[in-house]
């Protein structure tokens, strides 16, 4: 759409010498862009665990490898305060925090360091991951990286950028020449359904396989054309939100391991350039059929 009009303004300034602006379609809330607000709230939460990166944080535990550090709360802090400051009304669901609950359709999701884990241990790989939904549909879709200065955004029919530029999925048509990524849950050493056996499936097939411990981060670069595909078991909505969005916005396609449209309150994602996703799950049945037998 923003190319059409991009050659509609053109056009009228070579026949007729109109002057026009194009401004930019953003979704509003009262007189507020939604955008803008969570941009500002990323980048706040982003100098906030900049602040603290490397300072040797306090860390807690929330499980036996599931972490929490004073890092993850002080963001949580300044990215709700920014946006409850914007948008008392809304709804808030995030990941450390339990907040009441509102009637109101709007609802953010945050995820204030996705990378715990990497951040802990001073792994330069982590994010901010805000999402926002309008009536339970993902509208806006914003996730900061302060490493490296990578501010990857999205909104609905508006297409994705990162820092301002457009970004799409790549063009790999073959599993065999594909880079993929996935992530391993907390219960790894307990539970059977840990992705172990699928990791061996796509390791045995693709390119390479990376582990960089942040779901939203990669979700990001599958859109960026970085990755070519991305899997996970029992995410939670926060992990997902922000990058399944910029993920469609960038033509990519997201799934569960059965195909059917991603559900960001369910826990499984299959994501990808489109081009290999049918061939992604059925590598990822594989490792399915195999449970069911066994057991």
């Amino acid at each position: 759409m923003a190319g059409y009009a991009l050659r509609v303004v053109i056009f009228l300034r070579l026949i007729f010498g109109y002057n026009f602006t194009i401004v930019e379609e953003q979704f509003f809330v009262g007189q507020k862009s939604v955008r803008k607000s969570a941009i500002e709230a990323a980048r706040a939460g982003g100098v906030v665990l900049m602040k603290y990166f490397g300072t040797g944080v306090k860390v807690h535990r929330k499980g036996a490898i599931n972490l929490v550090t004073e890092a993850d709360l002080r963001s949580e802090k300044r990215v709700t305060d920014i946006l409850r400051n914007y948008y008392p009304e809304h709804q808030i669901l995030s990941e450390e925090t339990t907040y009441p609950s509102s009637a109101s359709p709007y609802k953010w999701i945050i995820d204030p360091l996705d990378g715990t884990t990497n951040y802990a241990h001073n792994y330069p790989c982590f994010s901010v991951s805000i999402g926002f939904e309008k009536a339970g549909k993902l509208e806006l879709g914003v996730v900061y990286n302060p490493i490296l200065d990578e501010l990857f955004v999205a909104e609905r029919h508006n297409g994705a950028t990162l820092n301002g530029r457009r970004i799409h999925v790549s063009a790999a048509a073959r599993l065999a020449d594909s880079f993929l990524a996935t992530g391993f849950p907390y219960d790894i050493r307990t539970n059977p359904n840990n992705n172990l056996d699928h990791f061996v499936n796509l390791a045995l097939r693709a390119r390479a396989v990376r582990r960089n411990g942040s779901a939203a981060i990669d979700l990001c670069y599958v859109a960026a054309g970085r990755f070519d595909g991305f899997w996970e078991l029992r995410l939670s909505p926060w992990d997902m939100a922000a990058g399944a969005l910029i993920l469609q916005e960038a033509g990519g396609k997201i799934t569960d391991f059965q195909g059917n449209p991603l559900n960001i309150y369910q826990e499984q994602v299959v994501a990808s350039n489109r081009k290999i996703h049918n061939t992604l799950l059925n590598v990822l049945q594989l490792g399915r059929q195999r449970r069911i037998r066994s057991g």
